[in-house]
């Protein structure tokens, strides 16, 4: 499978001229019945190999861990070695090979145990070493950027910034733990907002860029709806009619910001707390043992109608907004 990266770079290299490319890029478009920007193509896995080899890495990564510190008696030893071991392995199917899902997971990886690391090299277990650890995992992943260029890495390293921001605040203002929802809250904008920056860069969705930004999206929307339904009692089990109507129309607005900045990850990876916000009433209301089913059919039904009238959907909304806002996300192709 070759990506819109792939075209780029054959375009770089002379093998394409850029015409010949848009041309295919429209064909694709019309024997698809859909524009290649409203796919929202990102690149997870170039075929079963990449499913191979991260078994193989897996295994390797958490057996040596277990295996060094059965040797060493040490934690840190262990998660050192996991750590170089999750770069070197990226040095090879990352770097030379250019493999997407490793990519991942072996960024994951790196993030993890080198977090991992910095922790185990503290006694203590206060709040100021998780931040140290958060710290020092957000440059492990500046390095790791620079080096590999894997698009999830900005998302692990925002997620890295922000642990950093709140273990900070736990520390030096305790009494900030009564106010978490919030900066939830506050830092799930900021990173829809950084989305919105690497989506903008690239509104065609035919560069890295786009991919960046999908991830960023996958992860603002959790941290925003999150603390909104915590604060509605959604997640405690204090389920109302009026708490879940609430819901649901923080759920629409989220709904109605996908279909202007075309990005379904928004809006799918908040999509889980509606369903338990549904399902828990429906249980709540009589419907014990069917809550999951009919809220399944209800869900189900809404998304394949919206998938179904998506642009048309954009259209409306998108041709309603300030010209200049028009100019940052992506063109409607009806």
């Amino acid at each position: 499978m070759y990506t819109d990266e792939d075209l780029n770079l054959a375009v770089n290299k002379g093998i394409f001229t850029d015409s010949s490319v848009e041309q295919f890029r429209c064909l694709m478009s019309a024997e698809r019945n859909s524009p290649a920007v409203d796919e929202e193509n990102f690149k997870l896995i170039g075929g079963f190999n990449d499913i191979f080899v991260v078994i193989a890495c897996l295994l390797l990564l958490f057996s040596s861990l277990w295996v060094v510190e059965l040797i060493t008696q040490s934690n840190r030893i262990g998660f050192l070695v996991f750590t170089l071991l999750a770069w070197g392995l990226s040095e090879v199917f990352v770097k030379q090979r250019k493999m997407a899902l490793p990519a991942i997971v072996l960024l994951i990886s790196f993030i993890g145990g080198f977090f991992c690391f910095v922790h185990e090299l503290f006694v203590s277990k206060e709040v100021i070493i998780t931040a140290i650890a958060a710290g020092s995992s957000f440059l492990a992943a500046g390095a790791h950027w620079w080096r590999f260029k894997v698009p999830i890495t900005i998302a692990v390293a925002t997620s890295a910034l922000i642990g950093l921001l709140i273990s900070l605040l736990l520390t030096v203002v305790p009494l900030t733990s009564m106010w978490l929802m919030l900066v939830s809250l506050i830092c799930g904008l900021a990173a829809f907002i950084f989305a919105m920056y690497w989506d903008s860069v690239n509104t065609t969705r035919t560069s890295h860029h786009s991919d960046v930004a999908f991830w960023l999206h996958l992860l603002s929307a959790p941290l925003i709806i999150h603390p909104v339904f915590s604060t509605l009692g959604i997640l405690e089990g204090s389920e109302s009619l009026l708490s879940l109507t609430l819901a649901m129309i923080l759920y629409i607005i989220m709904s109605g910001i996908s279909l202007i900045i075309d990005r379904r990850a928004f809006m799918v990876s908040s999509l889980i707390y509606v369903i338990y916000a549904i399902s828990s009433v429906i249980e709540n209301y009589g419907g014990v043992g069917n809550s999951f089913a009919i809220t399944g059919v209800f869900m189900g039904a809404a998304l394949l109608l919206l998938s179904a009238y998506w642009q048309p959907l954009r259209q409306q909304l998108v041709s309603r907004l300030p010209v200049t806002v028009q100019a940052q996300v992506p063109s409607v192709r009806l």
